[in-house]
């Protein structure tokens, strides 16, 4: 039994684990700054581990349709239940649920660069970063201030006005 190593599909794995792991960044890097319960490390991670568990595949079922339909099956199944570990209920709100969304696209997006389909990871990338980042902008513009980001406190002369946790009285 000889060992041999074979540079150039070394090279090829290691150009798509990477590039899996640099497109999830900043989708990462948006979750981190939002202070949400995933972040900097999750999302490249998950990337990363799509694409390995489709270059994984690819190289023990090659291009076989039912064994690659399994696998994205399987990936779905798999990120779908660590998106909703990031999903928690408190009181009346549930939070969670566009960081359990990102997770999953972001799974889609490993799986893209694990098939070397640099067009959809990127595009991928992309959808996921404006919705989390962009939709976010407009929705703090049009949504209305929820009554549990303010709390009563007493202002001058025992009138009360809504004012912002962490913000000091007048």
């Amino acid at each position: 039994m000889s060992l041999s190593f074979d540079w150039a599909a070394f090279i090829d794995a290691m150009t798509r684990l990477l590039g899996a792991f640099a497109l999830a960044l900043p989708i990462g890097w948006e979750r981190q700054r939002e202070a949400r319960t995933a972040g900097l490390r999750t999302f490249p991670l998950v990337a990363a581990a799509s694409s390995a568990y489709v270059l994984v595949g690819t190289s023990l079922g090659g291009t076989n349709v039912d064994a690659q339909s399994r696998l994205i099956q399987g990936l779905m199944t798999g990120i779908g239940f660590v998106g909703g570990g990031a999903i928690l209920k408190s009181r009346l709100r549930v939070h969670g649920t566009a960081t359990a969304a990102g997770i999953w696209m972001t799974g889609a997006l490993g799986a893209a660069a694990g098939y070397g389909r640099w067009e959809i990871a990127v595009a991928v990338c992309v959808l996921t970063f404006g919705a989390l980042h962009g939709l976010t902008l407009l929705e703090r513009h049009i949504t209305p201030e929820r009554p549990e980001e303010t709390e009563r406190r007493p202002a001058r002369r025992g009138s009360t006005r809504r004012i912002r946790r962490g913000e000091e009285p007048p």
